[in-house]
């Protein structure tokens, strides 16, 4: 017993890591009381942990700097919300930084889609025969095929885009106009913006 007992003693620190937690622990004090001085050697310390997580994430570093910046501003405004008995302050800040890049990916798939919807809302209105002659050849096909994709989708597919790009409504607003569930109205959305982009794509490519 004796032996299982001194095998379970904690480790002694070396003073270099000792202190340096100490650091850290007085750091992250100052911090949540709201010192500017604290809050700007957190950000000298731990900023570029939170960069390169987004960067590898999101591949992109502009939007790997605003999240980076996001973080950090979320971290400030909520500093109330730290507590050192639950880890250390790195620790919580990548938990933010986690959340700011699922918000990134997700106004990224926000984009593409108000992308697609307005090439297929000007196929729809223009018509095919009805395309100005000084556009890119390109261009044109694109909406062609893009309004031909959307007549080919399922009924239900069809409403939800139309709703979403034309009414421009929410999920939530269109699963509360249809009955439907949200994660059906959800899952029913991605899977048409992926077949149109996929059949646009290899049309594309044949016709290269």
């Amino acid at each position: 017993m004796t032996a299982l007992v001194s095998e379970a003693r904690p480790v002694a620190l070396s003073p270099a890591r000792a202190e340096d937690r100490a650091d850290s622990e007085r750091l992250a004090a100052g911090f949540v009381r709201g010192d500017e001085d604290s809050f700007a050697l957190v950000y000298r310390r731990w900023g570029a942990l939170v960069y390169s997580l987004a960067a590898q994430s999101l591949g992109d570093a502009r939007e790997a700097e605003d999240v980076a910046q996001q973080t950090f501003l979320a971290a400030w405004r909520g500093r109330q919300g730290y507590h050192a008995v639950r880890g250390p302050l790195p620790g919580w800040l990548v938990g933010i930084a986690r959340r700011k890049i699922a918000d990134a990916h997700a106004a990224r798939s926000r984009r593409t889609e108000l992308a697609l919807a307005h090439a297929t809302a000007q196929a729809t209105r223009e018509g095919a025969d009805a395309l100005g002659t000084a556009e890119r050849p390109e261009a044109a096909l694109d909406r062609v095929l893009v309004a031909q994709e959307l007549r080919k989708l399922p009924l239900v597919q069809r409403r939800i885009l139309c709703l979403a790009f034309f009414d421009d409504l929410t999920h939530v607003q269109i699963a509360e106009r249809t009955g439907l569930p949200l994660g059906t109205v959800k899952s029913h959305s991605r899977r048409a913006i992926l077949r149109i982009r996929r059949s646009v794509a290899e049309s594309a490519a044949s016709a290269e």
